[in-house]
């Protein structure tokens, strides 16, 4: 049978090669977009209908483009609808969700030191913000649906704000940024799913049958796209800052995670008057630099490190007595330990890569899967092999995990 946390891991790969993909080609056609549409050209002859044009050129070739601010007299007999991209990005990060949060909960969604939550009160809470942050968000647009969208924009970053503090106070450092991330594409996705889908169809069925559409439809379907335009830059570093414990395990995540929202603001609105020709606003560069630095000193803050050597329970406990153990304990301490410390010896190193520490038993227990996929399937750790891990060790950290797992994993 075929190592289950290798092909686990695959299955992970896989998942996440979907999701970068299908997110590269949303936010390409979403940045595309709004540029074009704030760069068209409304000062040449139109048809009747249009409301701009532009001439561009790629690829050894050059395109004519009109848009119709509501629609053509005619519909076209081939019309290509931008939704697939949305769709398939949220739902692959969905299981993405899913396969590490969800299926990890115990060492990637709860904190105990956070919240004492079991298995099933996490996800539930998970499940139920992100079905929140599309009825608050839905509901603030109605209500300013006919006010300066500035309004709009204000009461959205106060809901963020307050999610960011939420999370940060229910998972664990990780998981809450991730789910800030997954709480605004979410918001980001339904704007299509929900609003800019159906209000196209509604045009498009008009069109069929010979009536002129309503241009409240494209009115609305515009502001909902132009919140997904500011949001997104956020949304990518709230999906990175799993891999960065400087971004995730301070005191101070959730107002790093609320500063990053204004920074996404901020170079946004620098591209977006680019685009509109209606300007340099190069004040918005040096906003975002103080953003970075006031972020990059909140992040200096003391680390958040796991108790010093909490009780085992779960897969941590078969692990903990597991035949070999001992030895990997010494082999982890010995290779590992001095970068992976709640006080790292290592020169240049602060705080634990990634927040992972291996210095008691406990510790090692509980990254049993981490150990084995770093050092013992793979040679990823310890990095250029620093600390001289034998390849005797590297078997040991195998054999001992297998023993653990039941035996037999491959074979």
């Amino acid at each position: 049978m075929y190592d289950w946390i290798v092909l686990w891991d695959w299955v992970q790969i896989a998942a996440r090669w979907v999701h970068v993909v299908t997110a590269m080609a949303w936010i390409g056609s979403s940045f595309y977009f709004i540029a074009l549409d704030l760069g068209l050209r409304r000062d040449v002859p139109l048809p009747p209908g249009a409301s701009g044009e532009e001439w561009q050129v790629h690829g050894g070739g050059f395109y004519h483009i009109q848009k119709y601010m509501v629609a053509p007299a005619a519909l076209p007999d081939h019309l290509i609808w931008f939704k697939w991209e949305s769709y398939s990005t949220w739902l692959s990060g969905f299981a993405m969700l899913i396969l590490v949060y969800y299926m990890g909960a115990q060492i990637f969604l709860i904190d105990p030191a956070v919240l004492d939550l079991s298995v099933g009160q996490a996800v539930a809470i998970s499940l139920g913000s992100l079905a929140f942050g599309w009825v608050a968000y839905t509901t603030i647009c109605r209500v300013f649906m006919n006010a300066n969208q500035t309004a709009v924009m204000v009461a959205l970053f106060v809901v963020l704000v307050g999610m960011s503090w939420f999370y940060a106070h229910v998972f664990s450092g990780r998981a809450a940024l991730l789910h800030l991330g997954a709480f605004t594409a979410s918001i980001m996705s339904g704007n299509v799913f929900f609003v800019i889908m159906p209000n196209q169809r509604v045009v498009v069925a008009d069109l069929k049958a010979g009536r002129t559409p309503d241009a409240k439809y494209g009115k609305i379907a515009k502001q909902r796209s132009t919140h997904n335009n500011y949001l997104t830059l956020p949304v990518i570093f709230l999906m990175l800052s799993n891999h960065y414990p400087l971004v995730f395990a301070t005191p101070y995540n959730w107002v790093i995670a609320s500063l990053v929202f204004l920074m996404g603001v901020t170079v946004r609105h620098w591209f977006n008057t680019r685009h509109a020709k209606k300007g340099n606003p190069h004040w918005t560069w040096a906003v975002t630099g103080v953003l970075f630095l006031l972020i990059a000193w909140l992040s200096t803050a003391p680390m958040q490190h796991p108790a010093e050597d909490s009780a085992l329970q779960g897969d941590s406990l078969i692990y903990a007595s597991a035949t070999g153990f001992d030895d990997v304990v010494s082999i982890v301490q010995g290779r590992c330990a001095m970068c992976h410390a709640r006080e790292p010896a290592f020169e240049g190193i602060t705080w634990a890569p990634k927040g992972v520490v291996l210095e008691t038993p406990s510790d090692i227990a509980r990254e049993a899967r981490r150990i084995y996929m770093q050092a013992g399937i793979t040679h990823a750790m310890p990095p250029a092999n620093l600390s001289y891990m034998e390849p005797a060790e590297r078997a040991a950290i195998v054999a001992w995990f297998r023993a653990a797992s039941g035996g037999g994993l491959e074979g």
